[in-house]
C-alpha cells in the first residue's frame, strides 16, 4: 500500500517536472547572450507562468466557485456578530438614558427654553448671535442638575425601584453602583462649573439650593420623601419656583437687563409650582406595592390611589380655570384667543383621562398611563407659553 502511494507521487513529480521543463526552443533562449532584449523574452516567460486549468473544467466555472466560496466566507465573517465592543458602548449609553428620566429631562428642558424664548420675545431688540453658546451651556447644567437630582434618588432606592421601576438601570443590574456615583458626580460637579462660571454668584447660589434639596429628598439620615409634605414641597420648589425664577432671572441678566416680573413670567411660575405639587402627589401612584413593601408612608398609600387621582385632577383643573379667568380679566396682559380655548382643551382632556382611570378600575397600567398624562401636560404648558 505505502509503495503504490510512494509510486504514484513520484510519477506526479516527474508528470509535473516534465511539464515545468523548458522546451529545446526556449532552452536556447535562455542559453542566448544576454544582449536578447527582455521585451522579447517576456512572452515566452509568460507562457510557462500561466496557470494550467484541470482538464474538463474552464476558467469561466473556476472564477465562479472562487466566487461563491469567498461570498460564502463573507456571509459566516458576517454572522459572527457584531463588535462585542459596539455591544457594550450601545448598551452603557442606553443604561445612562434611563438613568436619566428622559421625561424630567423633557420637562427641564422644555421649561427653560420656554423661558429664555419669552424673556427674547419681550426684548427681540437685545438679541445676539454672541449669546447663544450661553444659553446652550445654561441648558446643559439644567439637564445635569436633574441628573444628579434623579440619580441620586435611584442610587438609594434601589431595593424600592426593584419592585415598583424594575426597567430602571440600577434595579434591572445594566449600570452598577460605581458606574451610577461616578455619574452624579460628574453632573453636580459640571453643572456647578458652567453656572460658577458664565451666571455669576446669585444664580449659581439657587442652582446649590437646587441639589441640596435633590439631596436632602433622597439621602439618609434625611430622607425627607418619608414624609409626605417635606416631599410635596420639595419637588414644588425645585421644579416649580427655582426652575422658572431662575431661568426667567439669569436670561434678562445675561441681556444686560434688571429683573422683574411680567404678567405671563409671573402667571407660568404659579401654574408649574402647583402643578409640580400635582406631579409630587401623583408620582407615587404607580409605586403603592412597593411603598407598602418598604414602610414608606405617602398620601398614596394612606389615603389611597382613587382619592390622590381625585386630588390632583381637582387642583389641575382648578390650576386651569385660574388660567382661562386671568385671560377673561386681563386681557391687557394674555393672548386671549390662545390661553382660554387652549387651557379648556386641556382641562377637557383631563376629565376625560380621569374618567378612563375610574372606568379601568384604577389598575395600575392605567395608573401609569394617567401618570404619563400628566406629564404631557405639563409639557403642553410649557409649550404654548411663549404664545400667551
Amino acid at each position: 500500500m505505502e509503495h503504490s502511494v510512494f509510486q504514484s507521487a513520484s510519477l506526479r513529480t516527474s508528470a509535473v517536472n516534465s511539464t515545468l521543463k523548458p522546451s529545446l526552443p526556449h532552452r536556447k533562449l535562455l542559453n542566448r547572450p544576454a544582449a536578447i532584449a527582455p521585451s522579447r523574452l517576456l512572452p515566452n516567460l509568460a507562457l510557462h507562468l500561466q496557470p494550467r486549468w484541470p482538464r474538463g473544467c474552464s476558467r469561466n466555472a473556476l472564477t465562479k466557485s472562487w466566487r461563491r466560496t469567498s461570498i460564502q466566507a463573507c456571509t459566516q465573517v458576517g454572522a459572527a456578530g457584531p463588535d462585542p465592543l459596539v455591544n457594550n458602548i450601545s448598551a452603557f449609553r442606553d443604561a445612562c438614558w434611563r438613568f436619566l428620566r428622559p421625561h424630567t429631562i423633557r420637562g427641564t428642558a422644555l421649561g427653560s427654553v420656554s423661558l429664555v424664548s419669552r424673556a427674547l420675545i419681550e426684548n427681540s431688540h437685545l438679541i445676539k448671535w454672541s449669546l447663544l453658546f450661553k444659553a446652550l451651556s445654561g441648558v446643559f447644567a439644567l439637564i445635569c442638575g436633574n441628573g444628579y437630582i434623579v440619580g441620586i434618588n435611584q442610587i438609594y432606592d434601589i431595593g424600592i425601584d426593584k419592585v415598583n421601576k424594575p426597567y430602571l438601570p440600577i434595579a434591572a443590574g445594566d449600570l452598577s453602583v460605581k458606574s451610577a456615583w461616578f455619574l452624579v458626580i460628574f453632573f453636580a460637579v459640571a453643572g456647578l462649573l458652567i453656572v460658577g462660571l458664565n451666571f455669576g454668584p446669585f444664580i449659581t447660589s439657587l442652582y446649590s439650593l437646587g441639589l441640596f434639596l435633590g439631596t436632602i429628598y433622597s439621602v439618609p439620615p434625611f430622607r425627607m420623601k418619608r414624609f409626605p409634605v417635606a416631599a410635596f414641597l420639595i419637588i414644588a420648589t425645585v421644579r416649580g419656583f427655582l426652575l422658572n425664577f431662575g431661568v426667567y432671572y439669569a436670561t434678562r441678566a445675561a441681556l444686560g437687563l434688571a429683573f422683574e416680573w411680567s404678567s405671563p413670567v409671573a402667571f407660568i411660575t404659579t401654574f408649574v409650582t402647583l402643578f409640580a405639587l400635582v406631579i409630587a402627589i401623583t408620582k407615587d401612584l404607580p409605586d403603592v406595592e412597593g411603598d407598602r413593601k418598604f414602610q414608606i408612608s405617602t398620601l398614596a398609600t394612606k389615603l389611597g390611589v382613587r382619592n390622590i387621582s381625585f386630588l390632583g385632577s381637582g387642583l389641575l383643573l382648578l390650576n386651569y380655570v385660574a388660567s382661562i379667568a386671568a385671560a377673561i380679566f386681563m386681557p391687557q396682559a394674555f393672548n386671549r384667543n390662545i390661553m382660554i380655548p387652549v387651557h379648556a382643551i386641556l382641562a377637557l382632556s383631563l376629565v376625560f383621562q380621569s374618567w378612563l382611570l375610574e372606568k379601568a378600575n384604577y389598575s395600575k397600567e392605567a395608573i401609569s398611563t394617567y401618570y404619563r398624562f400628566i406629564w404631557n401636560l405639563f409639557y403642553a404648558e410649557y409649550i404654548i407659553f411663549p404664545l400667551i
